[in-house]
């Protein structure tokens, strides 16, 4: 992490370092970073106030917000579709700011690598990777917080996970909030981990380090053709409203599939492999060492097969 409070991002399309805008910043800051924060934490970590905030982001006042948001996080708004109001100016045919925060993508502005051994991005998102999963990982947060164990909440499923890779995914507030499947295959079993919502920015985890393993999850395991069984883990944070799951899982999937979407709110998708299947692209790795996340866009390549073990 960069000194201070700024995020440092390597935008891999750009090829250069990004300072992250943070929106909502100052309460990210005064939640963590403030005695009197930390003692509301359990309030500003409830659900209550997540799903009370989340509602007020569906309502037709809460569109007003979406024009002046898109300028101050520069969106290049022309790459989505409209929302509800398609007569209007796409900056003002959204009816609430969770309909634009849900936004898809235009047919074609986003494609999935067609290279069966590459896994597409399942995010649009900042990325962390991991060749496998051991106690001593000190990125983002201290190991123990990332063994399979915890993160799965249960212990016969994490056993096929235990030193195997790790990606993590964290979507901030400015971007496209729907995930996808990174690979054709079916789900094999589907169940959430109630916790808490805490928020899952950098600056929120330098003075908590076990979010990931307290806050509320929604955890899939997948058998995918051509990366083995994957642990699919949605996490919950402050201000979403809800974790929905668009597809129907008792169908199977294919590469690029919608899986679900987050509605108001910044969160992260964490996926866990079983060992030796596969390996987290090398600028990722590289990136991660130097505690630095990588910009990804949707679809682009974020691991390889190893091909012997598939």
């Amino acid at each position: 992490m960069s000194q201070g409070f700024d995020i440092q991002i390597f935008n891999r399309r750009e090829n250069r370092m990004e300072i992250e805008k943070v929106y909502g910043d100052r309460m990210v800051k005064f939640a963590y970073g403030t005695s009197i924060g930390r003692l509301l934490g359990p309030f500003i970590a409830s659900k209550m106030l997540s799903q009370y905030y989340g509602k007020s982001q569906d309502t037709l006042k809460s569109a007003q917000k979406v024009p002046p948001f898109l300028k101050t996080f520069n969106i290049q708004i022309d790459q989505y579709e409209k929302g509800s109001f398609k007569e209007n100016p796409i900056e003002t045919s959204y009816q609430s700011f969770n309909e634009f925060f849900i936004r898809k993508f235009r047919q074609g502005q986003r494609t999935f690598t067609g290279n069966d051994h590459a896994m597409g991005a399942f995010a649009e998102a900042r990325y962390f990777g991991h060749a496998s999963m051991r106690d001593d990982l000190t990125v983002p947060v201290k190991g123990s917080m990332l063994r399979a164990i915890d993160l799965i909440g249960d212990r016969a499923v994490a056993e096929d996970f235990i030193g195997g890779p790790l990606m993590i995914a964290r979507l901030c507030p400015v971007d496209y909030h729907r995930y996808h499947y990174p690979d054709d295959g079916k789900t094999l079993k589907a169940f959430t981990i109630p916790g808490d919502l805490h928020s899952v920015n950098p600056l929120a985890l330098k003075y908590r380090q076990d979010i990931f393993i307290k806050n509320e999850r929604r955890v899939s395991i997948l058998e995918t053709a051509h990366f083995g069984k994957l642990a699919y883990i949605e996490v919950g944070a402050t201000c979403v409203g809800k974790i929905v799951q668009s597809f129907d899982e008792s169908k199977s999937f294919n590469k690029g599939n919608e899986k679900g979407y987050f509605l108001f709110g910044g969160s992260t998708v964490v996926l866990c492999g079983e060992k030796g299947k596969w390996m987290p692209s090398e600028d990722m790795l590289n990136n991660t060492q130097a505690g630095v996340e990588t910009y990804i866009q949707l679809g682009d390549v974020v691991a390889q097969s190893n091909r012997n073990s598939t």
